[in-house]
Formats: structure tokens, C-alpha cells, sequence
């Protein structure tokens, strides 16, 4: 069935973004990221303009990750006070992101841009996540101990010390709020969760248990990629509600899926896989930045 999108001007099927959503949504219960980092690239590739897409797709990682956190928070692995402190920084880098957003789309230079951050940080943070879980699973068949973490440790004479009772730490607020801060501003630029930085960022550099890692990073998505979208919608008005309500059903439905997915799942199975469905985007994303297009002139941006 196909489907009017005023603000993307353009005609889709309508069951193609109900599967994006709820692939996505999967995505997230599984692995606690919002999967913003495979909704765009995916709106992009089926013609949604970029602006359109990171707006749109910030959207629906509202839903999916409210849906996951809850699914976590029923679960009591959810730590509330660390994903307040990650939310204040993630409001902040929101922020500066849409002003970032802003000035580069005036230029018409955000196409290049979108696809450039995620070709760099995809490639980085998925070659690290494979490495990682291959180690892992080798460490896991051989029987060998895993050295202590000290991923904390260099934060321990910051000021300003909180203490996290889920996550069992006692640390600087310092460190989350600055990693949420960064991921804020991913979240605007590129119109992801974050939680592919995140997740990674809050085992080795906060040293919180993987237990309460994913509900907590989905807690941090949910207001972070909100305040993403209510910026986006007033500042550049790139927020097609019709694309937008199709990839939340989806998303919902996905994320519930999902969760019950990854607690079926071993650790170090599920970083290996996330690690390389990231590689894959990242690898088409730069194929199509230095392929020859089979249009060699065309509109730079259909909006203004």
C-alpha cells in the first residue's frame, strides 16, 4: 500500500516502513542502542531525503527505546540515577547538535555530512565491538579469566561523586555526564540513539556491570532523542508525522521482540553480531560516497 509523505514529498509502501520500524525496534530490546544508526542510513537509501531522515528517525527511537526501557525497568535492570546524569548531558549536546545541524543544512552540505560521521564512527566503534566480542567468545571456550576491568579508575580524583547503587560505583558524575553530552550531540547530527557509543562507553569507561547497562542506556535514548526531535521539528520543520507514526508501530512491536531475543543470547554472541550488522551499514554508506551514481546531475536537496 503505497503512502503520501508531505514533508519528505514522496510516495512510499507503507508495510516497507513498518518493517524498517520494526527491525529496528528488535534492534533495540536486543542489544539496548535505539538503532537510529540503521534507521536513517535505511530511510536515506530508499529515497527520504537526509534532513527528513534524521529528524524522522530520531522520532522513532522515542518509542522503541520507551518500550525497551520499560521491558528493563520491569526487570529491575535499569539504573535510574546514572541515566538522569547521562540525560542532563545528552540535552546539552542536543543542543549544539542542532545548531551544528542547522548551519551545515543552510550550506547544503548535510548529505555529505550525515554520511560522512556515520562511515567514521561506524567503522571505529564497529571494528572495536568485533574485536571485543571475538575476544570474548575465545576467552569463553578456552576458559581463560579476563583481567580485572579498571575502566573507572583514571575518573577517581574528579570532583562532584555520586554514588550509583545499581550499578554498584561510587564515581564522578563528571564522566557520564560527558559521555551523555556526546552522544546528544551524535543523536542530532546523525538522528541515532547513540546507544552503539554508549553501551560500549558505560562497561569500559564507567565500569558499570552489563546487567544494567541496556536498560539504561535505552532510559538515556528516550529523552535524548525526544528533545532531538522537538528541536528539529521547530527549528528546521523536518519531521514528517506520517513517516514518524509508521516506524513508532513498528518499533513498539520490535522492541518487546527484541528484548525477549537477547535474553535467549550469550554477551559476547550478541556484541559480535551487533558489531557486524554496524560494519555492514558503514561499508554501503562509504560505497555509495565513492561508487559513480547512475545519475551524475541531480537536485542537491528537494527541500528548502
Amino acid at each position: 500500500m503505497q503512502i503520501y509523505l508531505p514533508i519528505a514529498e514522496m510516495s512510499v509502501n507503507a508495510l516497507l516502513l513498518l518493517g524498517i520500524g520494526g527491525s529496528v525496534g528488535v534492534l533495540s530490546g536486543m542489544f539496548g542502542v535505539g538503532g537510529g544508526f540503521l534507521t536513517t542510513p535505511l530511510l536515506i537509501f530508499i529515497g527520504v531525503p537526509p534532513a527528513v531522515a534524521v529528524a524522522t528517525g530520531a522520532n522513532q527511537l522515542v518509542a522503541s527505546s520507551v518500550s525497551g526501557a520499560m521491558a528493563h525497568w520491569r526487570r529491575r535492570t535499569l539504573d535510574l540515577r546514572m541515566g538522569l546524569v547521562l540525560t542532563a548531558g545528552g540535552v546539552l549536546g542536543v543542543a549544539l547538535g542542532v545548531e551544528i545541524f542547522s548551519a551545515v543544512r543552510a550550506r547544503g552540505q548535510i548529505e555529505l555530512l550525515v554520511a560522512l560521521c556515520y562511515v567514521v564512527f561506524l567503522g571505529v566503534v564497529g571494528g572495536l565491538m568485533l574485536v571485543e566480542g571475538l575476544s570474548a567468545l575465545r576467552r569463553a571456550r578456552t576458559g581463560a579469566a579476563r583481567k580485572p576491568r579498571r575502566g573507572h579508575g583514571w575518573a577517581q580524583g574528579l570532583p562532584l561523586k555520586m554514588r550509583f547503587r545499581e550499578s554498584k560505583l561510587y564515581i564522578s558524575a563528571i564522566p557520564p555526564f560527558a559521555i551523555g553530552a556526546a552522544v546528544g550531540l551524535l543523536s542530532a547530527v546523525m538522528g541515532v540513539g547513540g546507544g552503539f557509543i554508549m553501551v560500549p562507553a558505560m562497561i569500559y569507561l564507567l565500569g558499570m556491570p552489563t546487567s544494567v547497562v541496556i536498560g539504561t542506556s535505552l532510559f538515556q535514548i528516550t529523552f535524548v532523542t525526544g528533545v532531538a526531535t522537538v528541536l528539529h521539528a521547530v527549528e528546521n520543520r523536518t519531521v514528517d508525522m506520517v513517516l514518524a507514526v509508521l516506524l513508532l508501530v513498528g518499533g513498539v512491536v520490535g522492541a518487546q521482540l527484541g528484548a525477549r531475543m537477547g535474553a535467549k543470547l550469550r554477551g559476547e554472541q550478541l556484541r559480535i553480531l551487533l558489531a557486524l550488522l554496524v560494519l555492514a551499514v558503514c561499508l554501503k554508506i562509504a560505497l555509495d560516497l565513492v561508487l559513480e551514481p547512475s545519475e551524475l546531475y541531480s537536485l542537491a536537496e528537494r527541500m528548502r
